[in-house]
């Protein structure tokens, strides 16, 4: 018999809710953010940390490309979040391994690849604007560990697929 674990569902479930929500917060405070520094440059750059003798239109520029970068990232993560959390109210229902999963899983897949290569962009863009006197420190690099997580959403939605092939043939024979 197969054992299910609701609270570990539940909680996710709940969890899921909250982050989809910060993640909109987010997006409207990088927002915020973009908008004073088009009013006002000079004292969002110093409440950035950039002394007014170290301004430079590049950085200010580079920096603005970050923010809209960030905006735009706001709707893909939005994209995983809200399919994540279908995918988990499939499993809540004890059906997860149908078509729609596996689609959903690979739409995810895409949209994480699409994610690390624009966090790859931030980084070169950090890297072009930053200098010895104001160094723009993001904590961008490589990371195998969210290269493979990529590759291993790829393969989970193979998996799911397969999956719900063998079970549509499974009851198509019962």
């Amino acid at each position: 018999m197969a054992r299910t674990y609701p609270d570990a569902l539940t909680l996710s479930r709940r969890v899921l809710r909250i982050v989809i929500k910060l993640n909109l917060l987010i997006g409207i405070l990088i927002l915020a953010l973009l908008i004073a520094s088009l009013i006002a440059e000079a004292p969002v750059m110093g409440a950035l940390g950039v002394p007014p003798a170290q301004f430079s239109s590049t950085l200010l520029v580079g920096m603005r490309v970050i923010m809209v970068l960030g905006i735009a990232a706001i709707p893909i993560v939005h994209f995983v979040l809200t399919r994540l959390l279908t995918i988990v109210d499939t499993v809540s229902v004890g059906n997860p391994f149908v078509l729609a999963n596996a689609a959903r899983l690979q739409a995810i897949a895409w949209a994480v690849l699409g994610l690390e290569l624009m966090h790859f962009v931030v980084g070169v863009v950090a890297a072009g604007v930053s200098s010895a006197a104001v160094p723009l420190n993001i904590s961008w690099g490589f990371s195998l560990t969210r290269w493979l997580a990529v590759l291993l959403l790829f393969v989970l939605a193979r998996v799911f697929e397969q999956g719900a092939r063998m079970r549509e043939e499974l009851d198509g024979t019962v």
